[in-house]
């Protein structure tokens, strides 16, 4: 009914240029061009993670250069732990474990916030154990019942 023209991605809450800053001071990174290579390769390897409705609406939150980053790699087949998440990641950048690790948090930080608490949760429900801490949460178990043990 209205002439009015309707906006395909909703108002992000952060710039490109504040989730680098905000990736920057986290990662104690030395560059703005750092923490932009850090971003672009976590969230390429997210990417590479995330399937489905999930990906889609966290692509909608992010601002457009990381948006584009998380949809350029097509889903893997097999998704990985969060530790294997790391040692892949650790291995694509020429890395180490422990810097991939500290990357990860870094971006995965801005991440969350991004997505907020209700698409946070959709999300690690569809990773493997070990994202929730990649992503600065608890990690928290379902229990086992005694008929499963």
């Amino acid at each position: 009914m209205y002439d009015q023209p309707h906006s395909a991605r909703p108002t992000i809450a952060m710039s490109f240029d504040q989730m680098l800053e905000r990736v920057r001071h986290e990662g104690a990174y030395p560059t703005r061009e750092r923490a932009e290579e850090v971003v672009r390769a976590v969230l390429t390897a997210l990417g590479r993670q995330i399937t489905g409705d999930e990906r889609v609406d966290l692509a909608h939150r992010l601002p457009i250069e990381a948006a584009r980053a998380l949809t350029a790699p097509a889903p893997d087949g097999e998704q990985l732990t969060g530790w294997g998440f790391v040692k892949d990641l650790a291995a694509r950048a020429g890395g180490t474990p422990a810097t991939a690790r500290w990357d990860t948090g870094a971006v995965l930080a801005a991440v969350a916030s991004l997505a907020g608490p209700d698409l946070l949760a959709r999300i690690l429900r569809r990773l493997p154990d070990g994202y929730a801490l990649l992503f600065g949460q608890a990690q928290l178990r379902q229990p086992h019942s005694r008929l499963a043990a």
